[in-house]
């Protein structure tokens, strides 16, 4: 899957690149990617008494297409019950890793049935602003997700927290590649979420930022879901 990110005018090495064509061909969702390991069986076993399927490793790694990746603006769904998860998405560009936004779009009747299928059946909006990985390492537990979703004719606030909650990437890349955190051409990952404030719900507008107020920037996406019919 191709995709196509704008680097800050400001921070490039090379001013002459401005942009950035990526190609993915292998994408991987971390889930349970929190530092917490009380909280993270905590809210296992909430899910559990939900009906969700008790993770068979916490982090779990997700494979899903890459062709589900998508910086449209617009997605369809199948069905009332989905919502999106704002995340930080990390991949590889010609030897150099870049950091941007995604959202894990999921199904959450179909999660009480299979976590894996779930996750394959939606696709995930990408943003369309990337920074380079090492210009953010170091301030790393700094940064901040947040997402809005739209509710009664409002946005209304759904995540807040600092990445300092999660594991940080290199700590998933060694996991997920065996001890190897090198970084890996054409795979993109993100890297797991804050928790829904008033819990998990569908809306049909979602609105998402990464901020990193020491170097005073956003990455910021929004996107709407189509809901298609269930046919029986």
């Amino acid at each position: 899957m191709k995709l196509t990110f704008t680097l800050p005018a400001f921070l490039p090495a090379n001013p002459d690149v401005t942009t950035l064509a990526v190609e993915i061909n292998q994408l991987v969702i971390a889930g349970w990617a929190g530092r917490d390991a009380d909280a993270i069986m905590h809210h296992i076993s909430e899910l559990e008494a939900l009906g969700v399927p008790r993770p068979s490793a916490v982090p779990l790694f997700y494979r899903v297409a890459a062709n589900q990746l998508t910086q449209n603006k617009k997605i369809e769904v199948v069905g009332t019950e989905t919502s999106g998860e704002a995340e930080v998405f990390i991949f590889t560009h010609q030897g150099e890793m870049y950091l941007s936004l995604a959202s894990d779009h999921t199904d959450r009747q179909l999660e009480s049935h299979s976590v894996a299928l779930s996750k394959q059946v939606c696709v995930k909006p990408v943003a369309t602003t990337a920074w380079r990985m090492s210009e953010v390492i170091s301030h790393w537990d700094r940064l901040i997700l947040r997402a809005w979703i739209k509710e009664q004719g409002e946005y209304r606030l759904y995540q807040q927290g600092s990445l300092s909650s999660l594991r940080k990437p290199e700590d998933l890349l060694s996991r997920y590649l065996g001890g190897n955190a090198e970084p890996v051409e054409g795979m993109g990952m993100t890297c797991g979420t804050v928790a829904a404030i008033g819990g998990i719900r569908p809306a049909a507008e979602f609105r998402m930022e990464l901020v990193d107020e020491h170097l005073g920037r956003t990455i910021v996406h929004a996107y709407q879901s189509v809901e298609l019919p269930v046919v029986c």
